[in-house]
């Protein structure tokens, strides 16, 4: 079904797709060789262009469809690049999309500077839209990720990290990107799509309504993520399986588990966690509690709940591609097996 779901999602945005690589592209040529080569290593070995594609379906849903938003959107991807590198250096990562992680083949330096570009040509870009809000939304989202990566970091092999804790982390590290791609689609439909049927509160009610779309996709999207790093193989991932374990990360899955898991499986659990040296056997030992304990369950009713709750956002939006397409996005989001 998910498979099926992709297929028709990808063949009904592949122009847009198209356009969004080329802008990329073009936008990175008159780089340093080495700034695009580190870059490109990452922004084109198979990323889904997911946060553009937002920013892009969000905008045509408020009446913008000039293409002046594909060129814009490629913000949302740099963005979420600059992130991946500098996460892989921190976290130590071997794999990211099936391939060497980036400072595998730089060096960390050239790596972080790298990321460090990056957050600088989307906030370059965003003041080319010459409207100040999307601006304060990129500089926003920018402190907001590096603060949930350092909370995340602060909080490693920490067994005592609570729901609401790890929601806040994820809020941070994942849905405010999301979220600030559809609601600066709406921003730039309003400030640059010369759409001026709407009055100030229309206009407000579909930028909350999309911003609150994008955040319960974030939500579900990443809670999806952590159950594929218990669920899915290395071939489907990109990377091996039980990596956020081995980076000390305590994703809901595990969170869960552990407060349902009696005493003795509860130590058991907590010792595999503070190691973060496990062999094979261990891990799938550790992946049967997951699911002994509804761990995996209870974070798969979750993610379906924000999915959900994403679809219901949209209902202030009258019929049209770009609405079913973002309908289906919210069902692949918590479907999805990579």
């Amino acid at each position: 079904m998910n498979q099926d779901l992709k297929t028709k999602i990808l063949s009904k945005v592949k122009d847009d797709l198209l356009d969004i690589e080329t802008a990329l592209h073009e936008n990175l040529a008159p780089c340093l060789d080495i700034v695009s080569d580190i870059a490109g290593h990452l922004l084109f070995s198979g990323g889904k262009r997911l946060r553009p594609l937002l920013m892009v379906l969000s905008a045509r849903m408020c009446g913008c469809n000039n293409k002046n938003e594909i060129d814009f959107s490629i913000i949302f991807e740099y963005l979420h690049a600059a992130t991946l590198l500098h996460d892989d250096v921190v976290d130590e990562a071997e794999m990211r999309r099936g391939k060497k992680a980036a400072h595998a083949k730089w060096s960390a330096p050239k790596v972080v500077l790298t990321g460090d570009f990056l957050l600088a040509r989307s906030l370059t870009i965003a003041s080319m839209t010459r409207i100040p809000q999307i601006i304060k939304i990129i500089a926003k989202i920018t402190e907001e990720m590096s603060q949930g990566e350092i909370d995340q970091l602060a909080r490693k092999n920490d067994i005592a990290l609570t729901e609401e804790e790890y929601m806040d982390v994820i809020r941070r590290k994942t849905a405010v990107l999301i979220q600030g791609a559809c609601r600066s689609g709406a921003v730039f439909a309003h400030g640059r799509g010369k759409n001026n049927v709407l009055k100030d509160s229309e206009e407000k009610k579909r930028e909350k309504a999309l911003s609150d779309y994008g955040y319960n996709l974030g939500i579900a999207f990443q809670m999806a993520d952590d159950l594929l790093d218990y669920t899915a193989d290395a071939i489907t991932m990109g990377k091996n399986p039980g990596a956020d374990l081995r980076e000390g990360k305590l994703t809901l899955p595990l969170i869960a588990a552990l407060a349902r898991a009696d005493r003795k499986d509860r130590l058991w659990m907590e010792k595999i966690i503070k190691a973060s040296l496990f062999n094979e056997n261990d891990f799938k030992n550790l992946t049967d509690m997951l699911y002994k304990y509804s761990g995996i369950e209870y974070t798969e009713s979750k993610a379906n709940d924000h999915a959900i709750k994403a679809k219901s956002c949209l209902d202030i939006f009258e019929a049209s591609e770009s609405k079913d397409v973002m309908m289906m996005l919210a069902d692949y989001a918590v479907a999805r097996k990579v």
